[in-house]
């Protein structure tokens, strides 16, 4: 049995009353479409294409980024004939699994299931049960319980209507009958249009089996197409996340405050406060405590780490046992080494911090190889640019930089010195001596402060 995959994404979504592609939105950090496409990589298919249509020229590049196949719509008549578009992802399959790049949650074990309900000459089709099935299209069943026919909203009668069980438009169709059958739809309806749907009242007449699984939590199923239900789903997941997060040892201030737009990765007895963010890919280790207001990026905490509020961290190590913050900011390159310290209102970027180092307040590090045990006074900045490349810095073991101090690269301070406070260091330091740069002090006699000119 091989698998092909279809996901249909050429919908114009008119409600979202936006310029982005719909399929674009984003929900947890990532587009809708990327997190179908991520679904259906894990089914392992012999073949995905996405079908696009509307807003391709947002669409189509992200997808040829990710070296996905596209074939395009070029009129929107609807989900059957979205799928005549794609032909070709049914010649060399047994099966085609049809997915929407605007239902991002469907987990890959719910798809798993309806594969295997369904044998290779089969249908299977995903349905749920709503108190409100209003917009949906209904599953209509004989007296026996079998699969008639699904029928649209707004070609159902009263009877239709009332039930409650509906289509999620997610279905699995053997690739050789499809193929023979996408020209038989037709468009006589309310709509004008070549619905999926009517696939199954065609399969019934042929007499190919249907079978459905019917899914438990409406959100696997639930399409975007306002901002209200994306803003719905978001809330959705981030409460699956936050109850991941604490089944595995976390505590967390409120659940209802935690957003994680990437993947997260995280030991036991880690406290995590209200308003944190995590993108990318976060690892967090044991024993580590997280401040208000916080942004992690990409980064590895290791165990018994505090972050303190209103820090960003992005592309960075934290060593076991650093502190970092309040308000401190690691940029991309940063690498603490243990029992490393970083204070309030301190910048590093692509630095490495040796082990029990501090940064305490106030300070720009960049570009910087500092050794073990050094103290940075405030107000410390690194000249690391001279307007067209880069610099480095080096500052060995056990310096002593005092505050409102100048280190313009590249330059070395050796280890064991100690850098006077005010001081602009042009020229190598040398190692356990005191280096300073001083100014006399004087006053100007006759001196008057300017006037505002009237």
């Amino acid at each position: 049995m091989s698998l092909s995959i279809v996901i249909l994404a050429a919908g114009e979504g008119k409600r979202m009353k936006s310029a982005t592609a719909k399929v674009m939105h984003h929900l947890a950090g990532r587009p809708l479409l990327e997190h179908v496409i991520d679904a259906a990589i894990q089914l392992n298919p012999n073949k995905l294409v996405v079908v696009a249509g509307n807003d391709e020229g947002q669409v189509v590049p992200f997808l040829e980024c990710n070296q996905i196949e596209t074939v395009i719509q070029n009129e929107q008549l609807g989900t059957g004939h979205a799928l005549m578009q794609a032909k070709i992802a049914m010649t060399d399959s047994t099966q085609v699994l049809v997915l929407y790049g605007d239902v991002p949650l469907t987990k890959v074990t719910t798809l798993q299931a309806l594969i295997d309900c369904a044998d290779q000459n089969g249908i299977g089709i995903l349905t749920t049960k709503i108190a409100d099935p209003t917009g949906y299209g209904r599953i209509v069943r004989n007296d026996s319980g079998r699969v008639k026919c699904i029928t649209e909203q707004k070609d159902a009668d009263e009877r239709v209507l009332a039930i409650k069980e509906v289509n999620s438009g997610i279905m699995l169709l053997p690739s050789q009958w499809m193929l023979s059958s996408l020209d038989r739809l037709g468009n006589d309806n309310a709509q004008g249009e070549y619905y999926l749907t009517d696939i199954i009242a065609l399969a019934v007449a042929d007499g190919i089996e249907v079978n459905t699984i019917c899914c438990i939590d409406e959100a696997e199923v639930a399409g975007v197409n306002t901002r209200c239900q994306l803003a719905k789903l978001e809330r959705h997941y981030q409460a699956l996340q936050a109850d991941r997060l604490m089944t595995a040892g976390v505590t967390l201030a409120d659940p209802n405050r935690i957003d994680v737009r990437g993947e997260l990765n995280a030991g036991n007895d880690i406290f995590i406060d209200i308003n944190v963010i995590f993108e990318g890919k976060v690892s967090i280790a044991s024993h580590v405590s997280i401040g208000a207001n916080c942004i992690i990026k990409d980064s590895e905490i290791a165990e018994g780490s505090v972050i303190l509020p209103n820090s960003m961290i992005d592309s960075s190590v934290v060593g076991a046992g650093s502190s970092i913050g309040p308000f401190a900011r690691l940029r991309p390159g940063t690498i603490l080494r243990e029992k490393a310290k970083i204070g309030n209102f301190v910048e590093v970027k692509n630095t490495n911090v040796g082990v029990g180092s501090k940064v305490n307040h106030l300070s720009y590090i960049g570009d910087t190889d500092m050794g073990a045990g050094v103290n940075i006074g405030a107000g410390t900045i690194t000249c690391n640019y001279d307007g067209v490349n880069k610099h480095r810095t080096v500052i060995g073991d056990n310096a002593f930089i005092g505050s409102d101090t100048q280190l313009v690269a590249p330059v070395t301070v050796g280890e064991g010195s100690t850098i006077g406070a005010g001081t602009t260091l042009r020229k190598d330091a040398p190692a356990g001596q005191l280096t300073l740069t001083k100014n006399i002090q004087r006053t100007v006699e006759g001196w008057k402060s300017p006037e505002k000119k009237k």
